[in-house]
């Protein structure tokens, strides 16, 4: 219990010693801009698959469970949409880059500790949090949402398909389904979700690499943590985070 409290101080003070260095010029645009790439551009394709198939699954489901009821699929596009847009666009799409880009951030991170190229840089006068952790965390806070709203297209389509050739549902029938009883709240929900995801996930990636200890051996060990925590926080984090923007909704 002691390790935990202590590391949870640790990984707060890291969190705000970050934020303050990144209102102290310069940022590194030329690092974040490639680090955007890396994170947002290259996650395209996995997002794409993942969102897609998601999607299908939901009709799919959807149309079948209603059958049953109502002896009819009715408001697919409905169901496909809000459960999109509200839990599992962010939080997939969270989780697919925990997988893909957290991992090796704290894989990077953990080497050149180990390495002490982390030390080297603070002999050179080169601040490491400025140069290695910001560029790394304003990448992935950005990219996130961008590919969150992507991914929720993508996955909508991937219903809109199931849809017609399976449970054949009229196109416009499905599409009127999907934005007769969406809000901009709504959207907003799964949106301001994926932005908090996104921070959450690069201070914990980047906290565990920058801390690493042990050698190669210490690089996987928070490699793995850094997945395993991470997946977690999503999880615990998105009920309070649902929680209270339905309470300000409400109020």
């Amino acid at each position: 219990m002691k390790k935990i409290i202590l590391g949870l101080g640790r990984y707060f003070l890291f969190v705000i010693e970050t934020f303050k260095e990144i209102f102290i010029p310069p940022l590194e645009v030329d690092v974040i801009l490639s680090q955007m790439y890396e994170i947002g551009v290259r996650s395209v394709p996995v997002c794409i698959l993942t969102s897609f198939f998601v999607g299908m699954v939901l009709a799919l489901q959807t149309g079948i469970s209603s059958t049953y009821v109502l002896n009819e699929p009715l408001y697919v596009g409905t169901v496909v949409t809000f459960s999109l847009v509200k839990e599992l666009g962010p939080m997939l799409t969270s989780v697919v880059l925990v997988g893909r880009v957290a991992a090796a951030i704290t894989a990077e991170l953990g080497s050149m500790r180990v390495t002490e190229q982390i030390d080297a840089m603070y002999t050179l006068g080169t601040e490491p949090i400025k140069y290695l952790v910001i560029p790394r965390i304003i990448a992935f806070s950005s990219m996130l949402p961008i590919l969150v709203v992507f991914t929720n297209f993508v996955g909508v389509l991937g219903g809109l398909v199931v849809s017609y050739f399976k449970l054949n549902i009229p196109t416009t029938i499905y599409i009127n389904d999907c934005l007769d009883y969406l809000r901009v709240d709504d959207f907003f929900h799964g949106f301001i979700k994926s932005i908090l995801f996104g921070l959450l996930i690069s201070t914990i990636s980047c906290y565990k690499g920058y801390y690493t200890e042990g050698g190669a051996e210490g690089v996987g060990k928070a490699t793995t943590s850094c997945v395993v925590v991470s997946i977690v926080t999503l999880l615990i984090s998105d009920y309070f985070i649902s929680a209270l923007l339905v309470a300000m909704r409400i109020g």
